[in-house]
C-alpha cells in the first residue's frame, strides 16, 4: 500500500496515513475517474471495509478525500451502522482525523485558511465549499472544463454526459440553466465543472 499511496498524497502525510490504514479488514483501492464522486466507503458482505479513491485527483484533494472516507470507516467502528452518513459522528471523526494534516508541511499556505474554515463544519463533499474547491482546482491537470460560476450569462455549455445547457441567472446560491434539448430548468451548484461551447 505504501508504494501505491506515495504517488498520490503529499510526502509529509504518508506515515500518518499509513498509521490510519493499519487495519486488517480495511482495503483501499484506487480507481479510474468517476464523474459523480471522488471516492467512497462501503462495508462489504464479508465483513471487510473498502475505500475507493479516484486516481485523477491532485495530491491535496486525494488526501482530503482519503481522510473523508477513513472517517466513514472510523465512525462506523465507533458509533455503529445506524448513524447518518455525514452526520455529527462522521463530522467530528473527520475533523479529528484531518487536524494533524492541516499544516504548512502538507498543504500550501494559501490553502490552509480555507481548510481551517471548511473543517469548522465539514460538508458531505469538499466540492460544496466553492472557495476551497476553486483553490484546490489550481493543482489539477488542465481538463478543459470550467466552474459554472465562471460561465457568462446566456452562454451554452456541455456536461460530461453530453447534455447541453444555456447559462441563466443565479438563484440564491445556485445557477438556473435550461437544457436546450428539452427546455427543462436545472439548478447547478456554483462549482459544477462544465465545458463551455464556442
Amino acid at each position: 500500500m505504501q508504494n501505491k499511496l506515495q504517488n498520490y498524497i503529499p510526502d509529509s502525510s504518508l506515515s500518518q496515513v499509513l498509521n490510519l490504514l493499519k487495519h486488517d479488514n480495511l482495503v483501499v483501492k484506487i480507481k479510474n475517474e468517476r464523474k459523480t464522486r471522488h471516492g467512497d466507503y462501503m462495508r462489504l458482505p464479508n465483513g471487510k471495509h473498502q475505500i475507493t479513491i479516484n486516481s485523477n485527483l491532485n495530491t491535496y484533494r486525494f488526501l482530503i478525500t482519503l481522510i473523508h472516507e477513513i472517517a466513514h470507516f472510523e465512525a462506523y467502528k465507533t458509533f455503529g451502522k445506524f448513524i447518518k452518513p455525514h452526520g455529527l459522528e462522521w463530522k467530528h471523526t473527520f475533523q479529528h482525523l484531518m487536524l494533524p494534516f492541516i499544516n504548512p508541511q502538507t498543504f500550501p499556505n494559501d490553502i490552509l485558511p480555507l481548510l481551517a474554515k471548511h473543517f469548522k463544519n465539514p460538508k458531505a463533499s469538499s466540492d460544496s465549499d466553492v472557495q476551497l474547491a476553486l483553490a484546490l482546482k489550481q493543482f489539477d491537470e488542465s481538463n478543459g472544463r470550467t466552474f459554472i460560476f465562471q460561465v457568462p450569462l446566456g452562454s451554452d455549455f456541455k456536461l460530461y454526459n453530453g447534455k447541453v445547457f444555456r447559462m441563466g441567472e443565479k438563484r440564491v446560491k445556485r445557477f438556473e440553466c435550461v437544457e436546450l434539448k428539452t427546455g427543462r430548468l436545472y439548478l447547478f451548484n456554483p462549482n459544477a465543472e462544465v465545458e463551455i461551447l464556442k
